[in-house]
């Protein structure tokens, strides 16, 4: 084939034109010069022409969201945004600092980071250079972030969206695009305090949200380290096995023995003795009777998680959240990063709840402790101990979602607090003049688009929009210089002197 830069004129054009021209696509000129210039004009436009597809392949286009995703209607973004107003006030009222970062991170930032769900991650094709992927959590970006500005100490909130390339079929609250809220604290503190308070954010927010009785779940990754070795787990199946066990909120410990021993490798007999530890559960009665285990108390890694737990046992006694913390030993938290103390919140069923078909949403909070994951980003390898939580809005938006249909509840998709209405024609001028005053105050108003609505549509809009308020300016009153102000639920109308309107809505609307 002949080199692009030796042809000339309409034999160069005609080339092109086939390369880049789908079948049935019209030349929309031809290059009768060589220029550089031109040619680059007619490459720009072949390529558009190229890119054109006739209207009738379109025809089997569906109209859908992709996979795993979901628009949220206004009905759920009133329900989502009073969920996130009560987390972030929470993270706020404990004295964390807001933080963003980008929705994309270089690839390298990501990888290694999350152990077997790094096949979950969310590539993108090469952008000038740079290999990227969506952020699969907030945790790493936030490490990133220490690491990169030489942050040693920081208490941060995030809320903003991740992506995960979950299976398609979307179980209850599990999305591929979903909500994260994440609450860290950097920095070198004395052992346990910053992870105590950790759990009691988790405990009064789940408290706030009214969800029901719940249960945190605690353990510590040198404690299943230290299990690991004294069970016979070859070193370089501990991430490998700890991610099997992290399964079994999901899958029965028969599922996750087999899976460790025919899909892992794991020998039978180790296997049914990590079974028996992992099948105990209690309180700090349970860490005192561990310490006493003949073979975890010859382990120095489990003595030095259990020995910390025992601390945090003391310091959630203090806060008063004790009863809501069980220790556990099968729980894993199957990220790579964890590195001390894990933790994950459950709802517990009710009695009538326990008879019928549980709404199966998983942990709806969890987090741990990740002392590692800054020094990964560091040049020198310089760590920053961090502990953090991350609440799961999607599977609480959806506990929350069914309650409300449960008991029929109404939303208000606005919060319009007053409506400016007129009885009579050719009141346009009055009502924006006076809608105008309202705005100016602070007071959310609305009206209709309309230069002469009938006073009854206006009125039935209120009612269905759940307005308060309403405010009506008509021939009578502006001679008398007053406005009506009718409340909605009575229907009861009072006039008021135009200059005082604004206090007296004002008034009204602190009294409700």
């Amino acid at each position: 084939m002949p080199q692009l830069g030796l042809l000339h004129g309409r034999a160069w054009a005609s080339l092109l034109g086939k390369l880049l021209r789908p079948p049935g696509a019209v030349c929309i000129g031809a290059v009768h010069s060589h220029s550089q210039g031109q040619r680059s004009m007619w490459v720009a436009e072949a390529v558009l022409v190229s890119q054109l597809k006739p209207h009738q392949e379109k025809s089997n286009f569906i109209i859908k969201t992709p996979k795993g995703t979901r628009d949220l209607t206004p009905q759920q973004m009133v329900v989502r945004e009073k969920i996130l107003d009560l987390v972030v006030s929470c993270f706020k009222r404990h004295g964390a600092k807001g933080l963003d970062t980008p929705a994309f991170e270089l690839k390298e930032v990501l990888t290694e980071k999350y152990g077997e769900d790094s096949g979950l991650i969310y590539d993108l094709q090469d952008q000038g250079g740079e290999l990227l992927s969506l952020r699969y959590d907030l945790t790493v970006p936030f490490a990133r972030y220490l690491a990169m500005n030489k942050v040693k100490k920081m208490k941060r909130y995030h809320v903003g969206k991740v992506w995960r390339r979950e299976s398609p079929t979307v179980v209850q609250g599990r999305y591929r695009e979903f909500c994260q809220c994440d609450f860290d604290i950097a920095g070198q503190f004395d052992p346990m305090i910053p992870d105590a308070e950790c759990l009691k954010i988790m405990c009064e927010i789940l408290s706030g949200l009214q969800l029901g009785d719940f249960l945190i779940k605690v353990n510590d990754r040198r404690i299943l380290d230290g299990m690991f070795a004294v069970c016979g787990v070859p070193e370089s199946k501990f991430h490998t096995i700890c991610s099997s066990i992290d399964k079994l909120g999901k899958m029965s410990w028969k599922d996750v023995r087999h899976e460790m021993v025919a899909k892992k490798g794991l020998a039978p007999e180790v296997a049914d003795r990590i079974g028996d530890y992992v099948q105990c559960h209690g309180g700090v009665s349970l860490v005192e009777q561990m310490f006493q285990d003949p073979r975890l108390s010859q382990n120095k890694q489990a003595l030095e998680g259990l020995g910390d737990l025992k601390l945090l046992f003391e310091y959630v006694t203090l806060f008063g959240i004790a009863e809501k913390i069980s220790f556990d030993l099968s729980l894993a938290r199957g990220l790579d990063y964890y590195t001390g103390v894990v933790y994950e919140a459950v709802l517990l069923p009710t009695p009538a709840q326990a008879e019928e078909e549980p709404l199966n949403v998983g942990s709806v909070a969890a987090g741990g402790r990740y002392d590692g994951l800054v020094g990964m980003f560091d040049p020198k390898g310089h760590k920053v101990p961090c502990v953090g939580l991350s609440i799961g809005v999607e599977r609480i938006f959806s506990i929350v979602e069914q309650k409300m249909k449960t008991f029929g509840e109404k939303i208000r998709t606005t919060e319009t607090q007053v409506f400016v209405a007129s009885p009579q024609k050719n009141f346009l001028q009055e009502r924006l003049k006076l809608i105008a005053e309202l705005w100016d105050a602070g007071i959310k108003a609305e009206l209709l688009y309309k230069n002469n609505p009938k006073l009854l549509t206006q009125l039935h809009y209120c009612e269905n929009m759940g307005i308060p308020l309403v405010v009506i300016v008509g021939e009578q009153e502006l001679k008398e210089g007053v406005i009506k102000l009718r409340s909605v639920a009575s229907r009861e109308e009072v006039a008021i002197k135009r200059e005082n309107l604004v206090a007296e809505i004002q008034k009204r609307l602190s009294e409700s």
